[in-house]
């Protein structure tokens, strides 16, 4: 094997090894710095991580780079991104798709972005690939790209123009691509947003004709007109002016360069062999009406000097795009007879049109041109579906062409009256007079007047005083065609006004840099403090000294105290800390479960840096967690280890914030991986080595987890918030204290988030009840009626009549599982089967301990267990936000509601344990031997009739209880008996254990709710359900 063959294989090797898993930073430093060394495009700061060089030539740019790019975007960066920016050494990455400024005069770095946008675009977008694009978009814009292409590669003119459609096909396929990536999920970037974007291309691309008139050849000016018909079909030539900043305009954002840039001759001849050049006519026609749009407005009717300057100059700059119009021009005359008669025009457009058509020079007026443009024209103002059915604006726009042709000077009597004299004309002049508009009418009655005045005829209708029925327009119209605009002085302050205005444009438009120095690679460079800064005079009371040092008089030879900032850079000192050993930052989940669950126990040696570990891990467990979600089998063969070691782990170093970050990882778990995640929590959950605070956070985990998944509302935490919610003003508290009242609102909610869901499902359960029962009352009907309904709007759908479109799976955005397809299977069916097995093996325990001394009896409802009453309700409260959640599931009518209802009757009506209910201060030793007294605690009852209330509300939804009541009769009268009888107890006063306050206002609101839906049930069905009791 040669040293090429050994160079292509070793360049093979680093794309095979970038696609593994790799442990070591150095080694992931010396994979991506050879190749970028063997190309010439590897930065200084790089060059000593390069222990393994490749040999010259055996890394090809066309043949290696887009495999490599596709490693990097599918393996690399999703592993390594967060720790390649926190050591600053980013910028190695982002020089294989956008290579950075030193680089941009080498051909090859312009072929690695043709490369990166092809392959970032050819893969699903992620954020990191966005901010990949923002940069090309920025750094190689769309004339960057052609002088690549033309200019650099090598190969034929055909493979050039091959590889220029793409790019082109690329650039313009951006915006929508990321539009359709992101979908709301998180905000477009404003260099990507639709109207910026494309704006921003065709500045460049207006940039690059500029460029190309120096020296040019046919197959340029081809790229060009490639551009602009891609411009065309995403509608960067609209018809209208935009007034929106995310409507993009071709002419609104090149025109103040266009007119600076039309003094040069090259420049000017340029857009024509352009316009000429362009294959299609449905192109040719939106460039030119987009053109007519955007030129500056004249007043119609506005015959001063400075309105006859403005017409003149924006016919000169039609002259310089599309070209002088003469006879001979068929071609351009087909599309300019499309364009100028085919649409709705102001008359001041028209004014600028005839100036062009004439010439725009008073010396060369051109007659021809005026005489081809008046045949088109009067084919359209002698057609009697015209005359009759064409707006106002339309009339008095042709009037004046053909008045402007009338006036003009050369133009022979002779053709004048044979348009006169012709059958047509005097047809469509008897046409106008029988118009019923009378404004109108006055357009014929004017041209059959001129038209006789032109041919050496007099004709007056003698009825053309006062101002009514178009009269002021027609002497308006007179007056102006005394003079001709073409004949207009250009004043050379408006020249320089519109040259200071296009110089402004282009200052403020100039191009960005070819590309942008990553943060990454930019050291920070911290200007040294002045120490007499320190020294500030207080003029008003602070009672916060603990962030200002003490005022020091200049002649005290005290050193003043040092800062926050100061004192940071002193912890920050390496020198300093030499006994303590950093964490690194694990890339990989396996590395991550390490450092929460260490595999062979710990250390002695290690123990002291076992805090530092799980604090590093905390805080990046989620975010990885989250990052490997739809990146291959990583988290699937992970997510069983890493529940393990969030749930076993202990806060025995009071870690900051540690049960909120273990708490969002657990969450994170359960919804990037449901099926593994789910199940493991649940097997825990129902293990004896845990706490009551872990039984908790499974719970979470299991309900928030699950709500994500069915992509419904969660409760916001601490966590989720930014730091800084609350600026408070100069006189804030220190840190901790800060911190400690800025939470203290929370910490119900972070102590109870299921509590808090379940409120509000079972309050919004209760209020369709009232609402359902208040239906059966006639009068509140009507009254609810008159004071509610609105009526129905036009653009009002109904449910039976909407339409729902097909779409593809690249348009729609949704996650990678529904918790609909997972509930049943992994969460809520393994979660009911589970207690009944615990709760069998608890009840046997028990039985077996019952004959023995009080001491020595087992009890499964003591403190931190399973059925202890807190334990369980939080419990019953997860299995109800679960059952929730889970109601449109197709399981979900004939196992999980059943189930469930079963589950919250068992709990809310037997004893589950011979411990359950008893008072723990009440006394042993009652008179007479009686027992104390024992019953449900009012926590556990409350949400156990929220379960049902679930459950029921669920059933009347779907199919209005038809499934539950025929199907398990017994089961939803049993459920209403034991509602009514603790509603009963309650009105009666009897007290509840536990109960009292808020938690009996919530037990008394569960249990009416749950009467309610029960009758609302078997009501409808109850005959059905007579019936299958007589049956049974």
């Amino acid at each position: 094997m040669n040293s090429q063959e050994n160079g292509q294989a070793q360049s093979r090797d680093i794309i095979a090894r970038l696609q593994n898993a790799i442990k070591e930073l150095p080694e992931l430093l010396a994979l991506l710095t050879a190749p970028l060394d063997s190309i010439g495009l590897l930065p200084p700061q790089f060059v000593r991580y390069n222990t393994t060089p490749l040999p010259d030539g055996a890394f090809k740019v066309s043949k290696h780079i887009p495999a490599l790019q596709r490693a990097l975007l599918e393996h690399v960066i999703p592993t390594w991104e967060a720790l390649l920016t926190e050591k600053r050494m980013y910028g190695i990455v982002e020089q294989y798709f956008c290579p950075d400024l030193f680089s941009f005069a080498s051909p090859a770095a312009g072929e690695l972005a043709i490369h990166g946008y092809s392959t970032i675009l050819s893969l699903p977008l992620t954020e990191y690939s966005v901010r990949f694009l923002v940069r090309l978009s920025k750094a190689y814009p769309i004339d960057v790209l052609w002088t690549v292409v033309f200019g650099g590669l090598s190969g034929t003119s055909e493979r050039k123009e091959f590889t220029w459609e793409d790019c082109v096909r690329n650039v313009i396929a951006i915006p929508g691509k990321v539009a359709n990536a992101l979908g709301g999920k998180s905000a477009i970037p404003p260099e990507l947003e639709y109207g910026l974007y494309f704006n921003h291309v065709s500045r460049r691309c207006e940039t690059l004709i500029q460029r190309l008139s120096m020296k040019r050849s046919k197959g340029d000016v081809i790229s060009v007109n490639y551009i602009l018909t891609k411009l065309v079909n995403v509608g960067v030539f609209p018809v209208t002016v935009p007034t929106s900043p995310s409507q993009p305009s071709f002419f609104q954002s090149t025109l103040p360069s266009i007119r600076s840039n039309l003094t040069s001759p090259s420049y000017a001849s340029i857009w024509p062999e352009i316009i000429t050049a362009t294959p299609s006519t449905f192109t040719l026609q939106t460039v030119i009406a987009s053109l007519f749009t955007h030129i500056k407005k004249v007043e119609g009717l506005d015959a001063l000097a400075s309105a006859r300057t403005v017409a003149k100059e924006e016919a000169l700059l039609l002259s310089g795009i599309l070209g002088r119009m003469t006879k001979d021009s068929d071609d351009l005359w087909d599309t300019m007879n499309a364009v100028l008669l085919g649409r709705e025009w102001t008359v001041g457009h028209a004014r600028i049109f005839v100036c062009w058509v004439a010439g725009c020079e008073r010396n060369q007026f051109d007659v021809e041109a005026l005489e081809t443009l008046l045949g088109n024209v009067v084919d359209l103002w002698t057609n009697a579906d015209h005359i009759r059915h064409s707006l106002l604006n339309k009339h008095h726009s042709l009037l004046l062409l053909t008045i402007s042709y009338i006036s003009a000077p050369g133009v022979s009597s002779a053709a004048i009256k044979n348009l006169a004299f012709s059958p047509l004309f005097i047809k469509s002049i008897s046409t106008y007079l029988t118009h019923l508009d009378p404004s109108v009418r006055r357009c014929g009655m004017m041209i059959a007047e001129e038209v006789a005045r032109g041919a050496g005829k007099k004709l007056d209708f003698a009825d053309w005083d006062g101002e009514n029925d178009g009269k002021a327009w027609c002497k308006a119209i007179r007056v102006l065609t005394k003079e001709r605009d073409i004949d207009a002085e250009i004043v050379e302050d408006s020249g320089n006004e519109a040259g200071e205005g296009a110089k402004n444009v282009n200052i403020r438009e100039q191009p960005a840099p070819p590309s942008i120095p990553s943060q990454g690679n930019l050291p920070k460079v911290t200007k040294p403090q002045d120490r007499t800064a320190l020294v500030q005079d207080v003029t008003e009371y602070d009672s916060d000294d603990s962030l200002t040092g003490y005022i020091t008089s200049p002649s005290s030879s005290r050193s003043p105290s040092p800062t926050p900032s100061e004192l940071e850079e002193i912890e920050k000192d390496p020198t300093l800390r030499v006994t303590q050993k950093k964490i690194a930052r694990p890339v990989y989940l396996a590395q991550l479960g390490d450092m929460i669950r260490p595999a062979g126990g710990l250390k002695p040696e290690a123990e002291e840096d076992e805090a530092q570990k799980q604090q590093v891990a905390l805080d990046v467990a989620e975010e990885q967690i989250r990052r490997k979600r739809s990146y291959g089998t990583e988290l699937e063969e992970n997510a069983v280890n890493l529940v393990y070691g969030l749930i076993g782990l202990q806060d025995s170093y009071e870690l900051e914030g540690f049960s909120q970050k273990r708490q969002a990882a657990l969450n994170a778990l359960v919804a990037c991986c449901p099926r593994k995640a789910a199940l493991a929590m649940i097997e825990e959950f129902f293990k004896n080595q845990y706490s009551a605070e872990q039984r908790y956070a499974i719970l979470n985990a299991l309900a928030l987890g699950a709500r994500e998944l069915a992509s419904l509302p969660i409760p916001e935490t601490p966590a989720m918030q930014t730091p800084e919610r609350i600026s408070f003003t100069s006189k804030r508290l220190p840190p901790m204290l800060h911190h400690k009242y800025l939470t203290a609102a929370d910490q119900q909610l972070v102590a109870a988030p299921v509590q808090n869901l379940l409120e509000g499902i079972s309050r919004e359960a209760i209020d369709k009840g009232r609402d359902a029962a208040a239906e059966k009352v006639p009068a509140y009907v009507r009254e609810r009626q008159l004071r509610i309904k609105k009526p129905a709007r036009i653009t009002e759908v109904t449910k039976d009549g909407t339409v729902t479109r097909p779409q593809s799976s690249q348009m729609m955005a949704r996650p990678a599982t529904v918790f609909t397809d997972v509930a049943a299977e992994y969460f809520i069916c393994p979660l009911i089967n589970r207690f009944w097995l615990f709760l069998r093996d608890e009840q046997t325990r028990e039985a077996r301990t019952a004959q023995q001394p009080t001491l020595h009896q087992y009890k499964g409802s003591g403190t931190g267990l399973i059925l202890n009453a807190l334990v369980l309700s939080h419990f019953m409260a997860t299995l109800a936000v679960l059952v929730h959640a889970a109601r449109h599931a197709k399981e979900w009518l004939a196992i999980v509601a059943p189930d469930a209802l079963e589950l919250a009757v068992t709990v809310g009506t037997r004893p589950l344990s011979s411990g359950e209910g008893e008072d723990e201060d009440a006394d042993d030793n009652l008179p007479g031997g009686q027992a104390s007294a024992k019953g449900k605690e009012a926590a556990l009852l409350t949400t156990s009739l929220e379960l049902a209330l679930v459950v029921l509300d669920g059933c009347v939804d779907l199919d209005g209880g038809r499934t539950m009541s025929l199907e398990h009769t017994a089961l939803v009268l049993g459920v209403s008996e034991w509602a009514e009888e603790v509603l009963s107890r309650l009105e009666k006063g009897i007290k509840m254990l536990g109960g009292g306050g808020v938690q009996e206002m919530k037990l008394r609101r569960a249990a009416a709710g749950v009467v309610l839906k029960a009758d609302e049930v078997t009501s409808r069905w109850k005959r059905s359900m007579i019936d299958v009791l007589s049956n049974a």
